[in-house]
């Protein structure tokens, strides 16, 4: 098989030297403000051979939060500190976006500014837990968004894509996917609205696509990601009907001049990713309806990421645990070297052990 996933690809006004995408992670060790610490520069630094690096999910405003130790861009002093990583990335020669994020109802009064309860398109809690300063808890019943809330929600979208702008990113992805205030307006199973941002498809949609239209304003276009999870069940999430949603939102998607469209859909029996088994698939019927670039993540490998590309279906192939634990991801997969084996206990909090600590081949 033709090493495919090494062939260079053009993203817009980007050339990536690759198609191995280093998928956003969140990794908690940011300050206490939001702020990435110089931590964050030698780890991105590390990673700079991917064809893509999309940071870890960045809040969009204060009340965006919903973990602990979590970056922002909603202020001057964290865009200074994201301005750091993206000039040792550049330096490296490779090529960074900022994921926006707000999380929505999974959050707490404890990480809400003066304890407010979190926000949702409905009063639905979510079937999850959220780092706290008082350790992992049950997130905080949501209260739900006024219809004339949600206009300073998009704003807070597009003011954080300005930021991003500012601060040296080649582009930014809206999280749409994993349960997060998005993906709440879009699921049936958390929107349980009557007005226009609730009911049928059409207006479940209306929220995001106001949000990417909003963000491409600012960037123009081909510097924008969506990323969605169609089937996804993190943060007790659940459709009636995904491939009817999703393929109505690729559907309109194909409107609005976006840099991709990433899918998040595990492979059969990946234990990292928990989906709705009872629906088929839906990536392939997306692949089919949007006609831009197309970006798969979902326990992918080497040998399953060649051959998704050599078959066709995805451009781009985004890889997450195996970049916790290989900033040499690409040329360990080039030349076939085996992986070095990821600590689950250092995922999540703490210093440079398990973030920066890891071996290249060369040593």
């Amino acid at each position: 098989m033709t090493d495919t996933l090494f062939s260079p690809y053009t993203l817009g006004a980007l050339n990536l030297p690759n198609r191995v995408v280093m998928a956003p992670m969140t990794r908690n060790r940011n300050d206490e403000n939001g702020v990435p610490k110089p931590m964050a520069v030698t780890h991105y630094a590390q990673r700079a051979t991917a064809g893509l690096l999309i940071t870890e999910a960045t809040q969009v405003s204060e009340k965006a939060n919903g973990y602990m130790f979590t970056p922002g861009l909603y202020t001057d002093a964290q865009a200074r500190g994201w301005q750091t990583v993206t000039d040792a990335v550049h330096e490296k020669g490779g090529r960074i976006f900022s994921q926006l994020w707000h999380t929505g109802r999974v959050s707490h009064t404890l990480l809400q500014p003066d304890g407010e309860d979190p926000i949702a398109p409905s009063a639905v809690k979510a079937e999850t837990m959220v780092f706290t300063p008082n350790g992992f808890e049950p997130p905080t019943m949501p209260r739900a968004l006024a219809t004339e809330e949600i206009p300073t929600l998009v704003d807070q979208f597009a003011r954080a894509a300005r930021r991003a702008k500012s601060a040296g990113f080649d582009g930014v992805e809206v999280h749409g996917a994993n349960g997060y205030l998005i993906e709440q307006f879009l699921k049936d199973g958390s929107n349980r609205r009557t007005d226009a941002y609730g009911g049928g498809i059409p207006n479940r949609m209306r929220f995001a696509l106001e949000v990417v239209a909003a963000v491409v304003e600012v960037w123009g276009p081909d510097r924008v990601g969506f990323r969605i999870s169609p089937r996804g069940v993190f943060n007790g999430m659940h459709d009636s009907d995904p491939l009817a949603l999703y393929s109505q939102l690729a559907a309109a998607l194909n409107d609005i001049p976006l840099a991709y469209l990433h899918v998040i859909e595990p492979l059969p029996g990946h234990p990292s990713f928990k989906s709705q088994e009872e629906f088929p698939p839906v990536a392939p019927a997306l692949r089919k309806i949007y006609r831009g670039t197309f970006m798969i993540n979902g326990g992918y490998g080497k040998e399953t990421g060649e051959k998704a590309i050599a078959e066709n279906a995805a451009d781009l192939v985004a890889f997450g645990v195996p970049y916790l634990a290989n900033p040499d991801l690409v040329a360990r997969y080039r030349h076939n070297a085996p992986l070095n084996e990821p600590d689950q206990d250092t995922f999540y909090g703490g210093d440079e052990k398990g973030y920066n600590d890891y071996p290249f081949m060369d040593g």
